[in-house]
């Protein structure tokens, strides 16, 4: 479908070029700075809102809203955007949980303009990686990305700042080289004619052994970026020293960003590479679930525990992804969403305990349930849901790629029994720590009897965030067609690609 308004162009500049516009607005202003930029997002997030509605139709399978301009003619690159399903939902969670970060960075004084410039770059960027349609460019998009998160962590974190922040580029950077060459290496090869063009690439022919090379090179990009074991260990070291509202982006959108590139690319281009190493993604899937799940039961401090946690959810997305099924693939999209949901609310409401307490030490906490029972209600909401509480959005994405791994006809059954059990043993370790943590923090009296009964509760504009996020997850959780129908038709498309390549 092309439209002759140049939607997605609006939707990728907009909040950049209105990012530019801050430094003329008063500069003792911190509360007009702090307005604007949630006017800006809310928008952001209305246009994107209007675009699915108006403009783009769920039972499509092909690219909507197309819009494609030569820029580099020599080497036959384009600005080239469209969306389908698999890219609206993306789209649609990246605005919504932009959206809510901007408030819930307010305790931030310190240097907003800067702060608030750099997350309205990342909210082109990370559109920009969901609509690009040419490869080049969404390497562009994809490098947009490093330098604003990296300068959020180094002049927002805490203590070891400098150092995670320099773990991140690093991990980032050297998986983006992958990145760029087998971007390069799938372009210049299968055809006379260079293109970058990710549609043309569809159907493509490479020799096996060079599709595998093609296929790992953007593995390990993606692998860093969503992240998979063992390239993930840079994770927890930045969301244990970002600000909470930098984490929500990052669990929110940017791991999702791993998971669409691992649809995009190798599921849906690189076919035959794909069928033929995806029992690997599956077996690693299965590992980082249970890994990630022992190391957080060991994690003292509260936003590192929770960050593996997404590491350990994150296993689900790799597992669905190879399954070569449409409930499979369905589960690793929605597991992307609901941990785009989740993942910022904890990470929120870890924040917000630290500004009441001063500490993110499990060890240091304890009773805060009396003086903070709005925290501790919304903390054990998220926490239940986050174990795949039946009701809630988790519980239907585990579900999902419980299903497409029993459906998987390519597997043994020995292997889908490995994988079965190795997933269910993760999510027994999930309500194991999960439950744990809310224990520590909120049952018992240490902190409690340190005089600090006087603790102010979630206020307002907290409580807000908070109900916005859960809404969706418990929506979800009770009718997920709510959300599954907009990417069906496209998940149908690729699911029936491996059936005909199986048989």
């Amino acid at each position: 479908m092309i439209s002759n308004v140049p939607w997605l162009t609006v939707i990728v500049f907009f909040p950049i070029l209105a990012g530019l516009m801050l430094p003329v607005l008063p500069r003792d202003g911190n509360k007009v700075i702090r307005w604007y930029t949630l006017g800006i997002c809310i928008l952001e997030f209305l246009l994107i809102t209007y675009i699915f509605y108006c403009h783009f139709q769920i039972d499509s399978q092909s690219i909507q809203l197309l819009e494609k301009l030569r820029w580099i003619t020599s080497i036959h690159l384009h600005w080239s955007l469209g969306i389908d399903g698999l890219s609206m939902g993306l789209v649609l969670l990246t605005g919504f949980v932009t959206t809510l970060a901007t408030p819930a960075a307010w305790p931030i004084t310190r240097n907003t303009r800067l702060f608030y410039f750099l997350m309205l770059i990342m909210y082109g960027g990370q559109i920009g990686v969901f609509v690009s349609r040419d490869i080049l460019l969404f390497f562009f998009m994809w490098e947009l990305e490093l330098i604003p998160v990296y300068l959020l962590l180094s002049l927002w974190g805490g203590k070891k700042r400098l150092y995670s922040a320099t773990k991140f580029i690093l991990y980032t950077a050297g998986g983006s080289i992958f990145l760029l060459v087998a971007a390069l290496t799938m372009s210049f090869c299968g055809s006379e004619v260079p293109s970058f063009d990710i549609q043309d690439s569809i159907g493509k022919t490479y020799p096996l052994s060079l599709e595998v090379l093609i296929y790992i090179g953007f593995l390990v990009a993606y692998a860093v970026k969503l992240p998979i074991f063992p390239f993930h260990t840079w994770l927890p070291d930045t969301h244990g020293e970002a600000h909470y509202s930098t984490c929500m982006l990052l669990a929110g959108i940017l791991l999702k960003m791993g998971g669409y590139g691992l649809i995009r690319i190798n599921l849906e281009v690189l076919t035959h590479a794909h069928s033929f190493l995806g029992s690997g993604m599956m077996l690693f899937g299965a590992i980082q679930i249970v890994y990630a799940s022992l190391i957080s039961m060991n994690q003292r401090n509260l936003k590192k525990r929770i960050a593996y946690s997404s590491i350990s959810h994150m296993g689900f997305v790799s597992i669905g992804i190879g399954s070569l099924t449409d409930a499979g693939i369905d589960g690793a999209i929605l597991q992307m969403i609901s941990h785009g949901l989740i993942g910022a609310a904890l990470f929120f409401l870890a924040g917000t305990c630290y500004d009441r307490t001063r500490t993110y030490l499990l060890d240091q906490l304890g009773g805060i349930a009396i003086p903070l029972p709005k925290i501790f209600t919304m903390f054990t909401t998220f926490s239940l849901a986050s174990l795949a509480l039946p009701g809630m959005s988790g519980f239907v994405s585990e579900l999902l790629v419980f299903l497409g791994v029993v459906t998987a006809r390519q597997y043994s059954f020995s292997f889908k029994l490995g994988i079965t059990l190795l997933g269910a043993i993760g999510t027994v370790s999930t309500s194991i720590y999960l439950l744990s943590m809310l224990r520590r923090m909120f049952y018992g009296y240490k902190f409690f009897n340190q005089s600090n009964s006087y603790l102010i509760d979630l206020g307002p504009r907290e409580l807000f965030i908070l109900i916005c996020l859960f809404l969706p997850v418990l929506g979800i959780g009770l009718y997920p067609n709510l959300i599954l129908s907009i990417w069906d038709s496209k998940v149908l498309s690729i699911s029936l690609l491996y059936s005909n390549m199986i048989k």
